[in-house]
């Protein structure tokens, strides 16, 4: 089984990532910043206090378009304005995305929000604080004959940095309660996404006592379209080492400002 997770920047760099969508083989692709604008189609842009980004106006219709093969489900944690090319004003979703090879049995599905709740933000997005949702799948890898709990997440970003805070303390806890309520026992666990956080966070301690390993590290896990010097922001935990034939932070294609995280896992027990 292969996992991939990727922050995919609204899409912003479509034109690479579209291609490698159709090439990865991802059995599990989690995704994180996912847009979602109702009808649709083509560029939007963002703005906050911060930034202005362009984005695709429906990278989840985008991806399912490239992936026809997969299940493709969608947790928004807020909403807010964007602009189309003419500058008409839109409403759009912003979240994660979990897309499963139908080669898998999809028999569980769970989201939580991690930090605040749905939010519609109707004047301007903040620059920071905003909700967090992640969105748990647990399914039956044929190939393997075993159980797999893949969780993907997208951490709390603070404008302030990556260091540990009260609100990332309490974001932790409760994605180790959504590990915790989606996988049974002898599931093996994979928990990948951008956490947004440091190496030697307290998050990771705290996933540590569920079991699971980070296999991420130190690694550089922003591309050369990241301006910033902390390189540090996407994970990938599993819960046994031993069964992972190949782990990769892809420096090639360039599909976003994250790198992508690659797993496989041993085909046979």
């Amino acid at each position: 089984m292969r996992i991939i997770s990727i922050n995919a920047w609204g899409g912003a760099r479509y034109g690479v990532l579209g291609p490698w969508l159709e090439t990865c083989r991802a059995d599990v692709l989690c995704v994180q910043e996912v847009t979602h604008t109702p009808g649709l189609g083509g560029w939007t842009r963002y703005d906050d206090a911060e930034r202005s980004l362009p984005q695709r106006a429906d990278l989840l219709a985008d991806i399912r378009a490239r992936l026809p093969r997969h299940h493709g489900l969608h947790v928004a944690g807020d909403s807010g304005p964007v602009h189309d090319e003419d500058r008409r004003r839109h409403r759009q979703d912003f979240g994660v995305a979990t897309f499963v090879h139908d080669g898998s049995a999809l028999i569980g599905v769970r989201s939580a929000f991690l930090h605040g709740d749905y939010t519609e933000h109707r004047d301007e997005w903040p620059a920071g604080d905003r909700p967090r949702a992640a969105l748990a799948v647990r399914l039956f890898d044929r190939a393997a004959r075993r159980h797999v709990t893949v969780v993907n997440v997208h951490g709390l970003r603070d404008p302030q940095g990556k260091g540990d805070t009260e609100a990332r303390r309490a974001q932790a806890h409760r994605l180790a309660r959504l590990v915790t309520d989606t996988r049974r026992p002898a599931d093996l666990t994979v928990v990948a996404g951008d956490f947004n956080v440091l190496p030697d966070s307290e998050t990771h301690r705290i996933l540590a006592d569920l079991g699971l390993t980070d296999l991420v590290g130190r690694s550089d896990t922003r591309t050369s379209h990241y301006a910033k010097a902390c390189r540090h922001a996407s994970y990938l935990l599993v819960s046994d080492p031993d069964a992972v034939t190949r782990f990769e932070v892809q420096t090639t294609p360039e599909v976003s400002d994250h790198r992508a995280l690659l797993l496989e896992l041993r085909s046979a027990q």
